[in-house]
């Protein structure tokens, strides 16, 4: 099973959204999408607004591979030991005010930890090399901490009835994530 998943940001991934439902009309592997904030609904596979935390973090246990934005939910992909494909929102597509997704999963994917995808054309490809094993795509319970303290930090986390919130940030908070990660968790 895949799932897709775009997290609790209020705005909307129908770019991610859309690549992912036609491809799942042209394999015969389950998909499934979180599609929260989003107003595309997908037609080629099941779908589902939000769930609790227990919920998704079985989803995620449970699938092949989890395609995600980025942020706690690579983290919490990478808890269950499951293969991560990471296609962060962009600035230029006005999906984020930064990109500190896209520097997340650039870093991540230098150090093989996940798969990152900026251009959605390029998923299938990029789901067939997970798929494949081309991609060792390893679990890393130092990353994972780390990853988990740094987006505690900054007001990601699990809020009560296990649902996900972001707290807020301070108004001018620029995360540089590549940077963090290079130098808190090194390239080891």
């Amino acid at each position: 099973m895949i799932f897709v998943t775009v997290g609790m940001h209020t705005q909307g991934f129908d770019r991610l959204l859309k690549k992912m439902d036609e491809i799942a009309g042209t394999i015969d592997e389950e998909v499934v999408i979180q599609t929260g904030g989003s107003s595309y609904i997908p037609r080629n596979a099941k779908h589902f607004d939000f769930v609790t935390e227990s919920e998704f973090r079985e989803l995620c246990r449970k699938a092949r591979v989890v395609v995600t934005h980025g942020a706690m939910t690579i983290v919490d992909a990478l808890e269950q030991g499951t293969p991560v494909i990471a296609v962060p929102r962009l600035r230029q597509h006005g999906e984020v005010i930064d990109d500190h997704q896209l520097y997340l999963a650039q870093e991540l994917a230098k150090q093989g930890k996940v798969e990152a995808v900026t251009d959605v054309e390029g998923l299938a490809e990029a789901l067939a090399r997970v798929g494949s094993g081309t991609v060792a795509l390893v679990k890393d319970r130092r990353l994972v901490e780390a990853l988990k303290r740094l987006l505690e930090e900054i007001g990601y986390g699990w809020g009560g009835e296990g649902k996900r919130v972001r707290r807020a940030w301070p108004s001018r908070v620029k995360i540089r994530m590549a940077g963090w990660v290079s130098r808190r968790y090194g390239a080891s």
